[in-house]
């Protein structure tokens, strides 16, 4: 099929970026489209992928081959396989350090390729971050829809551009391969995490969680491993940018703040893929809806962060016990806006109470104006500091608050 290339968000600040620096990593979700996003802004580049294991060897058995015999300006696809080839870089580097733009790397696994980078490249290389489509990508493609149609194709469709972008694509075909290809080239040949059957099992448990606190000790008793195992596995999924661990918020909360984080993933489809959901009945009526509306706003919410070159600063609140406000997202001066999350078209003042409520108890956060995000067509006034806004709406008035 011909794609058409779709405009990403990310772009003027890759672009900025690479005017800046002798080289820019790109990480990110296998297939979310590094390698296509940088082919298209800089096609002046070679490229040349870790992922064919000729190149791969090449690199191992003489980078500085691999390196000299192309002196031009490449990208290296997937460089977390050749860590090998990191101080031979900064050789080149260091040889001309005004030839900005000239090393532009790819790794679908973060943490892996950032201990290299840091190691090896530190004060030469900018590091940036794509994820999957957001809303306003997609709907750049598409015809625009409401907020539930989007959360609808968000989880139906997922945000990945192949299934995304093709609706003679089946998805659950392209998830159960893509699920593969992440299980053997990412968790086989980067981490020793022992039976991929039984990390399977465990990352369709977690899907079935999304939206939940954390519970490990739970989990190890589902999965039949220990604590220190699930603890791992998670950490391998926040390394593939698979799952985002939303953090408890401390300011002068003190203990009482429970401090197990919450877990949601990258991309709702992947979620519905895993627990099953296949058609809107089974999404707007089964147990999972909530969840998985909620899943979606957090989603989006760091893919705005993400795209524009800027660390997410996402919290929730929570007391034992006691009340909770769903996402706290902070701004740039240290304020606080306070958001929750609701998967209901009419909205009400009892909302609004309970949020007050919440927010009365927090009394050491500094939060301004307070959103109730929901499927609403319009923003509906429900307090004098508290507003129900469509998650649209809600999407674009973050990029002013950041």
């Amino acid at each position: 099929m011909e794609w058409q290339y779709i405009k990403r968000t990310i772009e003027p600040v890759l672009c900025d970026a690479v005017g800046h620096f002798p080289a820019l990593a790109l990480t990110g979700p296998r297939q979310s489209g590094k390698s296509t996003l940088l082919k298209h802004c800089f096609p002046e580049h070679t490229v040349i992928s870790f992922d064919d294991p000729l190149n791969r060897a090449r690199a191992v058995d003489d980078p500085r081959l691999l390196i000299a015999a192309n002196q031009g300006r490449l990208i290296l696809d997937e460089m977390q396989y050749v860590p090998e080839l990191m101080s031979y870089i900064k050789m080149a580097i260091d040889d001309d350090r005004r030839n900005n733009g000239r090393f532009l790397l790819t790794g679908s696994q973060r943490f892996a390729l950032m201990k290299n980078l840091s190691d090896s490249l530190a004060g030469r290389i900018s590091i940036m971050e794509l994820l999957p489509f957001d809303a306003q990508e997609i709907e750049a493609s598409t015809e625009k829809g409401t907020g539930e149609e989007s959360f609808l194709r968000a989880c139906l469709r997922g945000a990945y551009p192949e299934p995304a972008l093709d609706p003679g694509m089946k998805r659950d075909a392209w998830y159960s391969a893509y699920l593969q290809t992440y299980l053997e080239r990412d968790i086989s040949s980067i981490y020793n995490v022992g039976d991929l059957r039984e990390f399977t099992r465990f990352l369709r448990l977690l899907a079935g969680r999304c939206g939940q606190q954390l519970n490990l000790s739970a989990l190890a008793g589902d999965v039949g491993k220990s604590v220190n195992t699930i603890k791992r596995w998670v950490s391998v999924l926040e390394a593939g940018r698979i799952v985002f661990l939303l953090e408890p918020y401390y300011r002068n909360i003190g203990k009482r703040i429970v401090k197990s984080p919450k877990v949601y993933f990258i991309d709702c489809g992947l979620v519905c893929f895993l627990t099953g959901i296949s058609d809107r009945e089974q999404l707007v009526n089964g147990p999972l809806a909530g969840p998985l509306f909620e899943n979606y706003c957090i989603q989006e919410t760091v893919k705005l962060f993400v795209h524009k070159g800027k660390i997410p600063r996402l919290y929730f609140l929570r007391i034992t016990g006691g009340p909770e406000i769903d996402l706290l997202i902070e701004g740039p001066a240290g304020e606080m806006l306070p958001v929750e999350i609701k998967m209901t078209a009419t909205p009400n003042m009892g909302m609004a109470a309970s949020m007050e409520k919440a927010l009365r108890e927090f009394h050491g956060v500094n939060a301004g104006a307070a959103r109730i995000v929901c499927l609403c067509r319009e923003p509906v006034p429900l307090h004098r500091a508290i507003t129900a806004v469509p998650v649209g709406n809600f999407l674009s008035e973050l990029g002013a608050f950041d």
